[in-house]
């Protein structure tokens, strides 16, 4: 028998009441998707979300049918909502991929890859909204797997600087309440041209959307609801096997 413990976050926390279980496997090395299907077989309440969701091992995301490693860190990654470069690259003062409870500084994140060769410097900035759908969000509050999730967003810089040379990036997030009107996420990107920064921008939110660890629970006046697969499928590793391409 092999003993597991699985770190659970946002809901799939919620359905199985805990941030973290104790699993045992007759397997020494059970794969991603056995591990799920303990889950599903202790918590059928939870089978939606956890068959919804990836399994990450020391915070990568691997395939149903790849081994976890003994000793390895587990988290089941539910659908989301929605470390550092090289030190030459970085400016002293700030790292360019954070978290924080505090309110985001626009022009301090815009800083952050501002570079004299650059003629472009666009920073895009996600707020929530007061209405949608004729529904009146009070705040939303979101949580994170956060050493994962800042290993994520450095991924998103480094493969926007292969996909467009010289382009640099920063992204902060925010975690906890945000409530109407607030900025919950800024992505700042700067490049010679103006063409590279636009679509560097959309690169950055798009996959931080589909692959950084960071939960949206959306509080309305008469319930909430933490936010992910109501769109359809999500699959995580989209990005790379598109990377595999390049």
């Amino acid at each position: 028998m092999a003993k597991w413990t699985v770190l659970l976050f946002a809901g799939a926390a919620d359905a199985i009441g805990s941030d973290r279980i104790s699993l045992e496997t007759a397997d020494e090395a059970p794969t991603a998707g056995d591990i799920k299907r303990e889950l599903v077989g202790r918590y059928p309440e939870a089978a939606r979300v956890v068959s919804a969701s990836f399994v990450a091992c020391d915070y990568e995301y691997i395939q149903d049918h790849e081994p976890v490693k003994p000793g390895s860190e587990l988290a089941l990654i539910p659908p989301v909502s929605g470390g550092q470069p090289h030190k030459e690259d970085q400016p002293a003062q700030e790292p360019l991929f954070r978290l924080t409870r505090e309110a985001i500084d626009l022009h301090a994140v815009s800083s952050l890859v501002s570079h004299p060769d650059h003629g472009a410097n666009l920073v895009f900035a996600g707020s929530t909204r007061e209405w949608t759908d004729g529904r009146r969000t009070v705040r939303l509050e979101y949580d994170a797997y956060e050493l994962m999730a800042l290993r994520e967003m450095e991924k998103i810089g480094n493969d926007i600087g292969r996909r467009w040379p010289g382009t640099r990036t920063a992204i902060v997030h925010r975690l906890g309440p945000v409530g109407p009107g607030e900025i919950s996420v800024v992505i700042a990107v700067s490049s010679p041209r103006r063409a590279a920064a636009y679509e560097a921008s959309r690169y950055a939110i798009d996959q931080l959307k589909l692959t950084v660890p960071i939960w949206k629970k959306e509080i309305w006046e008469d319930g909430s609801e933490w936010k992910g697969d109501q769109t359809g499928p999500w699959n995580p590793l989209a990005r790379e096997k598109e990377d595999d391409s390049l």
